[in-house]
């Protein structure tokens, strides 16, 4: 049993959960609690740290999968050291990284897409991948300068989306824009512009792909001017603009709302 933080292992945990460029560097990443293991395929787990006091409260499934894994029993004041929530369920998990291309995104038909320009707030992208596995979208394209997907907030937002759900950064927006319409995808920004429409006045029911913006400055003008067309959400009230993860909920089920008729 592991019950220091001293131990090189559990350091190497850590350094993991705070760091991005060391989680790109080792190709993996952490996700914690009972929810994400359960989720979690087996082919991605690297190993499994679980308190002591945990492995009581594993049904005999999930007992039957950590017995599968290479596990490690930490004691139960290590392990509230080692966990990123404030409620620890006792049990957490390095992963490999996903790997996924953008043709992996686009190889379908009737495609519905959503690209992320500068999404910063991790519980908005959590939240994003989450809605579009309900939603039934096609995948989520990444900017590169979006939020690391493999923080442990968003991680733990996804609740278990992330390993379902296709993804991929890419660090040339135009390019993927081009790639999108070479595959008959008509893009939409979605923004505040002379020539946006309402979002439910067009018509989602061949391949689509929204492009949502930075919570606090939106699209760039120039990424919204290489779109197909520009839709907004009407509001009531002097608000004058939804959280990012709203926004993409919205227009991602009104697609899912045509394609359902």
């Amino acid at each position: 049993m592991i019950t220091s933080t001293n131990n090189g292992r559990i350091k190497y945990v850590i350094t993991l959960l705070e760091k991005s460029k060391f989680r790109k560097k080792e190709g993996k990443f952490v996700a914690e609690g009972l929810k994400m293991f359960e989720e979690a395929p087996l082919p991605l787990i690297d190993e499994v740290f679980i308190s002591a006091g945990a492995i009581g409260n594993l049904d005999k499934e999930l007992r039957k999968k950590l017995e599968r894994t290479s596990y490690e029993i930490v004691s139960d004041a290590a392990f509230r050291q080692l966990s990123d929530t404030v409620t620890p369920q006792g049990i957490l998990m390095v992963l490999k990284r996903i790997n996924t291309d953008v043709k992996d995104i686009l190889e379908g038909e009737n495609s519905c897409v959503v690209f992320l320009e500068n999404i910063q707030d991790p519980g908005n992208l959590g939240t994003i991948i989450r809605t579009a596995e309900g939603a039934g979208a096609s995948g989520v394209i990444m900017s590169a300068d979006c939020v690391d997907i493999y923080n442990p907030k968003v991680i733990r937002s996804t609740m278990g989306s992330v390993f379902r759900v296709k993804f991929v950064s890419t660090d040339n927006t135009d390019e993927t824009i081009s790639a999108l319409k070479e595959k008959g995808i008509k893009t939409y920004a979605c923004a505040l512009s002379k020539e946006a429409r309402e979002y439910d006045k067009y018509d989602y029911t061949s391949s689509c792909a929204f492009f949502i913006g930075n919570e606090g400055n939106g699209l760039k003008k120039e990424t919204v001017e290489k779109c197909d067309d520009v839709c907004f959400i009407p509001m009531c009230g002097k608000v004058e603009s939804l959280n990012a993860s709203v926004a993409a909920s919205l227009v991602m089920y009104e697609a899912y709302r045509q394609r359902r008729k």
